[in-house]
């Protein structure tokens, strides 16, 4: 099952696009999508959720915390692409031609 959640979404689709990140590297860039500030708490937890749920894999690097997409993370990432391609081509064969 993928997620509802369009943070837990659009974190694996950064982790997608970038491989491995460190979460502080992986939190400036949500931001900037975002253009606003998120909370360090509720965004560690999201990673922390995404972590227990198999999507992705935390590993330690010095002192910093090191994500990455799992099998799984890189399957729902792909399959959410294939859904919202398929989702906006039939909007545009729906719309009446200008």
């Amino acid at each position: 099952m993928w997620f509802q959640s369009g943070r837990r979404r659009d974190l694996c689709a950064v982790l997608y696009d970038a491989g491995e990140l460190r979460g502080q590297q992986l939190k400036r860039r949500l931001e900037a999508h975002y253009g606003t500030r998120i909370d360090p708490q509720s965004f560690y937890g999201t990673l922390d959720a995404l972590v227990s749920k198999g999507h992705l894999a935390r590993r330690t690097e010095d002192i910093h915390e090191v994500y990455d997409l799992t099998e799984r993370g890189e399957d729902g990432v792909e399959s959410y692409y294939e859904w919202l391609t398929d989702r906006v081509e039939a909007g545009e064969e729906a719309r009446p031609a200008e």
